[in-house]
């Protein structure tokens, strides 16, 4: 397949791409540097609104992993119109130059998250369920409303909502680590909340798969044994060999962080199960917390 991969730099996109490559696929990386542009690139401009006329001219098939990094920054509402327009306003650029081709891409993997659910405590969350209240719900409705547009144009949509993606060099990983290996670390708050989570590798295999696959619709992205935050904390402890006896407060996050951004990534529970990979036969090689953590910290 030619495939177009927006959001090709980052965590995520830069481990697909070198995984498209190496399974013999051609990949265009979309990028908003109009210096690196060449034959396996296009530029767009989701701020401008612009995008190459032949971005994708051949293209069989669309990743779009473009977004802000969701807890870089406090949730002021400047940076909340910035998270919604690297991801909703971006997608639907996305979505109308893909309908313009002469002949669209037969295939949309559109990123999304779990956030789409909400905080929904111990309830066991599959595609069917529906939407959650707060910022990062709205957000991650519309986003995936952007990309269904595509399917006007005759465009299978997959909407990938992807969990904690677990990797030696992911932001929430390696802000973690320095405490844990100190033996500082602990869980957060009570530590009943769920958190859904997906090693790298089975990420981007799970997205080779929906663009390979005849899956649409919602697809959530992370492993078929969720740990509670309490789990997550202890396991990661065990396997840095160091004690995790250190519960942090509440109030500790929502004062660096701020309260809305805190009570929404880190406190919110979102028991997340993957029926439709489970369904369409994907199988995971990190299904188990522990392994996966044992494999990335090697």
């Amino acid at each position: 397949m030619k495939v177009a991969v927006a959001g090709a730099s980052g965590l995520i996109g830069s481990a697909l791409v070198r995984q498209l490559r190496s399974s013999g696929h051609e990949v265009v990386r979309l990028v908003r540097d109009l210096k690196a542009r060449a034959d396996s690139t296009r530029y767009w401009n989701p701020a401008t609104g612009d995008i190459d006329d032949d971005a994708f001219a051949g293209v069989d098939g669309v990743v779009n992993l473009a977004g802000a990094g969701i807890g870089d920054r406090r949730w002021s509402e400047r940076r909340k119109r910035e998270l919604r327009l690297s991801r909703v306003d971006a997608t639907e650029l996305l979505v109308e130059a893909m309908g313009a081709a002469p002949t669209p891409p037969a295939v949309l993997v559109a990123g999304s998250a779990v956030g789409y659910y909400g905080d929904r405590g111990d309830e066991v969350l599959d595609e069917q369920s529906g939407p959650g209240t707060g910022f990062l719900a709205a957000l991650s409705a519309d986003w995936e409303a952007a990309a269904a547009g595509a399917e006007s144009a005759g465009i299978r949509v997959a909407l990938a909502r992807t969990g904690l993606v677990a990797a030696d060099n992911a932001p929430f990983l390696t802000r973690m680590l320095p405490l844990f290996k100190l033996g500082l670390g602990g869980p957060l708050g009570p530590g009943q909340q769920w958190w859904p989570w997906i090693s790298l590798e089975d990420e981007v295999r799970a997205l080779v798969f929906l663009l390979e696959s005849d899956v649409s619709g919602p697809v959530n992205l992370c492993a078929p044994n969720p740990a509670t935050n309490r789990e997550f904390t202890r396991t990661l402890a065990s396997v840095l060999r160091r004690p995790a006896a250190l519960a942090v407060p509440r109030f500790g996050p929502r004062l660096l962080l701020g309260r809305e951004l805190a009570d929404g990534l880190l406190f919110s529970s979102t028991r997340a199960h993957p029926a439709a990979l489970a369904d369409a036969g994907f199988e995971f090689r990190h299904p188990d917390l522990r392994g996966a953590l044992e494999e990335i910290l090697r």
